[in-house]
């Protein structure tokens, strides 16, 4: 076998990958399966009906019961707690386990629990300590208990680009690092009688739109958006309050807050938007280029990786 198990650990399987080391004290059964170059440290139990990806690491004092995956690239910290039953009785067992996938890339903080029937996004950052209890989205950082999302992996929240309400700027548009995706200051008209935010479709907005939505009475920790669309421009003011808003051109992600009803950001089509973090009076308001079609949204983002790889869709 080209695997590696200390003298002191016991591993029954025989589907382990090259270059994988199991070390003192961990117990691997005989129906799991483990890829290449992974590290099992000391203290680990992989039951059967567990899938192992390539180059992942399991730290210290971690048990991966039935039904877990753990995708290439993922690393789990010392003492992470994953579970299968949502209601555990003793002597009592499911019918099916319920299964829990963390995808590639994603990274599980030291003591975190991660409750069944979720899954962890690709890239995903798990803070120490947090209880996670819904999936998480690709490239999100979750902490707390429970868990929430606090921050997108690689989205600078202070880049040249991001958006603060500090006085009067002069109306244009704003190239971002993200492609396609502007910054527009729209003319604002200061009046003792009230003030006044105007901008011409076409113009200052950079399409004329079929159709607009307001969302509002958001809870502070829930999140909008998490899709891209194949052929829609979007483009967003928050009228009230204040929201963030991540872009992501599938090579670079940026993140902005939108907190001024003068100010805001063109989405063209193929960019992954999400929003997040509303304050409790917040008001998003959406201009889009055209009517609603499910078809026109890509709601998972591996798919949206493979379409912008492979060039996408043909863009209006």
């Amino acid at each position: 076998m080209d695997f590696f198990t200390h003298p002191q650990g016991l591993c029954e399987s025989n589907t382990v990958g090259s270059g994988t080391r199991i070390w003192a004290f961990a117990h691997v059964l005989p129906k799991a399966r483990i890829g290449a170059e992974c590290n099992i440290c000391d203290h680990v139990f992989v039951e059967n009906d567990v899938v192992i990806g390539d180059r992942v690491t399991v730290k210290c004092g971690v048990q991966i019961w039935d039904g877990v995956q753990l995708e290439d690239d993922v690393f789990v910290g010392p003492n992470v707690t994953f579970t299968n039953d949502i209601f555990p009785r003793s002597k009592q067992y499911p019918e099916a386990f319920g299964r829990t996938l963390v995808q590639s890339g994603a990274s599980l903080g030291a003591n975190s629990t991660i409750l069944p029937g979720i899954t962890i996004g690709r890239n995903a950052m798990v803070g120490a300590g947090a209880v996670v209890t819904r999936s998480v989205p690709p490239n999100a950082i979750v902490m707390g208990n429970p868990a929430r999302i606090t921050g997108y992996v690689d989205a600078a929240e202070h880049a040249p680009a991001s958006i603060e309400a500090s006085g009067p700027r002069s109306p244009g548009a704003t190239a971002t690092s993200v492609s396609g995706v502007t910054v527009h200051t729209l003319r604002a008209v200061p009046d003792m009688r009230g003030n006044l935010s105007v901008g011409e479709f076409e113009r200052d907005i950079p399409f004329k739109p079929l159709r607009y939505f307001l969302v509002f009475d958001v809870p502070t920790a829930e999140t909008r958006g998490e899709h891209a669309h194949r052929r829609c421009h979007q483009f967003l003011i928050a009228v009230k309050g204040e929201v963030s808003v991540v872009a992501d051109d599938g090579a670079k992600r940026e993140e902005f807050k939108l907190d001024n009803p003068s100010v805001g950001i063109y989405l063209p089509p193929m960019t992954w938007g999400i929003q997040y973090r509303y304050s409790a009076d917040a008001v998003l308001l959406v201009f889009a280029s055209d009517y609603y079609d499910g078809a026109d949204y890509i709601r998972d983002h591996a798919e949206f990786l493979r379409l912008k790889a492979g060039d996408g869709e043909a863009r209006v």
